[in-house]
This record gives C-alpha cells, sequence and structure tokens, in this order.
C-alpha cells in the first residue's frame, strides 16, 4: 500500500465486524480502534457513578460529568492487546459484561455523548493507517474514508457467537437472552435520531453467516486489492 488509507468498518453486534478491523489492521500494520468500547466506557462510567436510575440514563447528569470522562486505548503488557483505559483504569473486562451492553445503545443515542466520541475518534484516525469499527464510521466520523465496509450476519448465528465469547469469560447468558439483547440494540441503533446505523451506499456488503475468522479476512483483503492495488 502507497497511501495510508482510512477504512471504515460498521454493523451490527455480533457480526465480527471487530475482528476484520483487528485482523486487517494487523495484516496492514494499521492501527485499530474499537469505537464501540468507547461507548461502553461512558455506559460503564455512569454506572460506576450512579447516572442510571431504572434502567434508564440520567441523561443530563451525564452530560455535566462528561468533561470528566478520559478515555485512551493501550497495548497491555499481560495480554498484548488493546484495552480501553476509563479515567486511566483499565476496564476491558468490565466493558463487555452483559449489563453494560444492555445499557449501551441508550447512551449511545445521546447526542452530547456522540459528539464528544466523534470529535475524539476523528482524532485517533487523521493521520490515516487506521481501521475503525463501529455503527457510524463511514456515514458520520469519516465520510470521506477511501473504504467501507458494511457487515452484517444471521441473528442467531450473531447470538451463538456473542454466547461463546461470554461463556469464555465465565458470563452466564442463554441464547435467547444474548439474541434479545442484540436484537434490541439493532432497533436503537437504526431508530436513534442521532447517527442511526445505516449502510452508506458506497460501503461494500460482508455477510460473515457462513464464514470463518481466516476466509472474512480474505473477503475484505480481496476488496481492498481489487481497489486499490490494479
Amino acid at each position: 500500500m502507497i497511501q495510508q488509507l482510512t477504512i471504515a468498518i460498521d454493523g451490527y453486534s455480533g457480526c465480527g465486524k471487530s475482528t476484520i478491523a483487528k485482523d486487517l489492521a494487523k495484516r496492514l500494520n494499521y492501527v485499530f480502534i474499537d469505537s464501540g468500547a468507547m461507548y461502553r466506557g461512558v455506559t460503564l462510567y455512569a454506572m460506576q457513578n450512579n447516572l442510571i436510575e431504572n434502567n434508564e440514563v440520567i441523561t443530563s447528569q451525564l452530560i455535566q460529568q462528561l468533561p470528566f470522562i478520559s478515555l485512551s486505548f493501550k497495548i497491555t503488557d499481560a495480554t498484548e492487546k488493546q484495552h480501553l483505559y476509563l479515567n486511566n483504569v483499565d476496564v476491558e473486562d468490565l466493558i463487555r459484561r452483559p449489563e453494560v451492553a444492555e445499557l449501551v445503545s441508550k447512551v449511545a443515542t445521546i447526542k452530547e455523548v456522540r459528539e464528544k466520541l466523534v470529535a475524539e475518534q476523528r482524532i485517533l484516525g487523521q493521520s490515516g493507517g487506521v481501521v475503525m469499527d463501529g455503527r457510524d464510521i463511514g456515514s458520520v466520523v469519516f465520510p470521506d474514508a477511501e473504504l467501507k465496509f458494511f457487515v452484517t450476519a444471521d441473528p442467531l448465528i450473531r447470538a451463538k457467537r456473542r454466547l461463546e465469547e461470554l461463556n469464555q469469560k465465565n458470563i452466564d447468558s442463554t441464547v435467547e437472552e444474548v439474541m434479545a439483547n442484540l436484537l434490541e440494540r439493532d432497533e436503537m441503533d437504526r431508530s436513534r435520531k442521532e447517527s442511526p446505523l445505516i449502510q452508506v451506499p458506497e460501503a461494500i456488503l460482508i455477510d460473515t453467516s457462513n464464514h470463518t475468522r481466516e476466509t472474512q479476512l480474505e473477503e475484505a483483503l480481496q476488496h481492498l486489492q481489487g481497489k486499490f492495488c490494479k
């Protein structure tokens, strides 16, 4: 690759977009940025600071405290993987818990939260050489990204994949519970007023339902090579 591209990957929860983004960044020696982790970080902050009441976000108070929320990514020595730090504390495991997943789409509907995180995401990716995944990367964060993907998969397959991830972390759940959460988040992400989840016309669709980790990466690479390596 001659130029340092900005690659935007959007899609539904549990469809494998983060896996594709991580693997693509590693293959290209690019920086990977998990924008969804940042929204989970704000959600965790709200939970830890009593800004959730009756399973709803106390929006006005969260907005007031946004200046006190610092998010950053660091490679940890123990895992050699990128972790999210909330106010200098490693919260990677905490943000992946089901109780955070249940609330994150509600936090993501808040205009001021999105403005804060979009600004930070643009700073992180301003020099190119970045792969960022999320819900509004190709439509809002990097509308001029040179390459955009939209990732989807069958809901049942997504639920089974997410359940396996939870089981590996010793978190108990059922495929029915996981699917219900995924479908609820899908609807909230598609219907929210601020930066809804959409597939922009120029985004290349990748359906990972019948893919392995290796074959979905190869499909993404084929599209990249077809567009930039002619």
